[in-house]
This record gives C-alpha cells, structure tokens and sequence, in this order.
C-alpha cells in the first residue's frame, strides 16, 4: 500500500508534534520542513503528495513559497493561517494555494482539507458528471439543475458561477478568482457584483437561501461549494 506523502511546513515544534502523529494515524507518510528553504528542498527531492504550509516561516515568506512552487510544481498546498493574517492568505490562494485552515484548527478539519485537495489532484480540472447538493442535482453534461422534479433555471452568468464553485467542489475560490474567471480580469475588485449574482444564485438553488448549506461563506476569502459527491 503507497501512503499519501504530505510535507509539513511549520517552524512551530508543537504543531509539528502535533501532525505528526495525527497525520500518522490518518494513513499519511509525513515529513517535516521547518522553513522554507527546507520546504522547497524536500518538494523537490521527496515528492510529497501535498504540503501544509504555514505563512509566518524564519527565513522567507510562505507566500515566495508557494509562488516559487507553482514555477515548477503542482502540488496540493494548505496553507495553514492565523486569523489576523487574512490578506496575506487570500493572496497565497491566489497566487496558487490550494486551500487553507486556519489556526487554531481540528485534525477533522484538517483530514477532510487534505482528502479533498488529493481527489482534485487525482483528476486536476475535472468536473464531476453529476454532482449532488443538498438534493439539489448538477448536470454538467446537459446543463441542467434539478431539484427533484423541479427543473432550475440559470441565467449564463449565474450558470458559469455555479459550474466554477462545482469544479473546485470542497475547496475555498478566492472572490478574485471567481470574479477574472466569470466576468474577466478588469472586474478582479468588484465584488459587488459577485456578492449579487451569489445572492441571485442561491435564492434558486438553497432551500433557505438565509441559511445556505450548498455555496458557503468563507468570510473575507471567497466561497466553498458543500457537495455529496
């Protein structure tokens, strides 16, 4: 059996004491950078399978990380972050993270991140043929939304915000993201507009669309479509 490798990135010897055992008794082989000069050696001789990174590291930015990564690499990154560091996050997300945690954080939490983040890895840019939400059904193939019975109708543009959120399934899509890839790069900052075709799409797709359950907030960051599978 070949164990998922994960690279932990973490100058702080307690979060490492903690992940290693935790990631162990997950089923991960699990090695350890303390920097990143550290991190960007062992991605590049060890091959991990996906890297938990944190932002604050002694000697560069975690941020140079995951740019310098992304010159070479595709690996899954985390990024695991403070709450007072929120820019700096969502600019590691855009600049190519794939995900992040932030502190202090849930081993679940964490595990659910890593087993999502390695599925996109597995089939990168892929959507699902059918996806299930909440009872709600995503038809990519016949571009068609379906509750029950019921057929929902999009408009183009609420359509291509849904099928964005449903090809990252699990995963946080930074505004920024969202925003170039929906409505191009001049409209990067306007998230007025995103906020509006949001509430726009879950009065059609959310049973409550007060208390959504399918496109959720991630307050400052972005959105996270929940699916079943």
């Amino acid at each position: 059996m070949n164990l998922s490798r994960i690279l932990v990135v973490d100058d702080e010897p307690q979060i490492q004491r903690f992940l290693r055992p935790a990631l162990t008794a997950a089923g991960y082989d699990v090695l350890e950078a303390v920097n990143g000069a550290e991190a960007l050696k062992a991605a590049a001789t060890q091959a991990p399978d996906l890297i938990i990174l944190d932002l604050g590291l002694p000697d560069m930015d975690g941020k140079d990380v995951v740019t310098s990564l992304r010159g070479w690499s595709d690996v899954p990154i985390i990024i695991l972050s403070a709450r007072d560091r929120e820019s700096e996050k969502i600019l590691a997300l855009d600049l190519g993270a794939d995900d992040y945690v932030e502190k202090p954080f849930r081993i679940g939490e964490l595990t659910a991140r890593i087993r999502t983040a390695l599925r996109h890895r597995n089939r990168p840019d892929a959507i699902p043929a059918i996806l299930e939400a909440d009872g709600l059904r995503i038809d990519p193939v016949r571009r068609q939304i379906t509750r029950g019975e019921d057929i929902i109708h999009l408009t183009p543009k609420e359509y291509d915000l849904l099928i964005l959120l449903v090809r990252h399934a699990g995963k946080v899509v930074t505004h920024r993201t969202l925003l170039t890839a929906v409505w191009g790069p001049a409209h990067g900052d306007d998230l007025h507009y995103l906020r509006v075709f949001i509430g726009q799409l879950r009065q059609k797709i959310e049973r409550d669309p007060a208390e959504p359950r399918i496109v959720q907030t991630e307050p400052g960051v972005g959105y996270r479509l929940i699916a079943e599978g």
